[in-house]
């Protein structure tokens, strides 16, 4: 199961959007404290919509903890500042793809430790970064496609048609 971690993360409207697509797509949502809001906010549930009761979570108190948590973890880090492309490398099933912060990204310090597994989606360089949710979906999606979108309904019904 592919991970989602979010670092720090601030608006309650991103992470409910990230944790619902985390519950479609199958994977678990990590937040590593000091967190922006509250996770039961009507904010995150509303973004989240009737999904959140059914997302594997977990809460860290910081990232030292999160890493005692997972030891091994395979940890990309997504962030503007990364040389690689996000479909530059390969996603394993059970990694780990980490997000900053809407403010400020991931530390540096966290990067410069993880130079290799850090990744960027390409985007015009007048813009600063693309919403985090967004960005979430992006790499989640790559990786599941990658990994042949294991465990997902790959095929859709009309609901009074029929498809010829």
């Amino acid at each position: 199961m592919i991970n989602i971690v979010l670092h720090e993360p601030e608006i309650p409207a991103n992470t409910g959007n990230i944790g619902r697509t985390c519950v479609a797509a199958g994977a678990r949502l990590h937040l590593i404290r000091p967190l922006g809001f509250q996770i039961n906010e009507k904010a995150v549930r509303r973004a989240g919509l009737d999904y959140w009761n059914q997302l594997d979570v977990t809460v860290y108190d910081d990232y030292q903890d999160f890493l005692n948590r997972n030891p091994g973890a395979v940890i990309y880090m997504a962030t503007t500042k990364a040389k690689k492309i996000y479909t530059e490398v390969s996603y394993e099933p059970d990694c780990y793809i980490m997000f900053g912060k809407e403010s400020a990204g991931i530390p540096e310090e966290i990067l410069v430790e993880n130079q290799e597994r850090s990744v960027r989606i390409p985007m015009n360089p007048e813009i600063r970064s693309l919403n985090l949710s967004n960005s979430a979906a992006i790499i989640l999606y790559e990786a599941l496609r990658q990994n042949h979108f294991s465990h997902m309904q790959l095929e859709g019904d009309l609901h009074r048609l029929h498809w010829k």
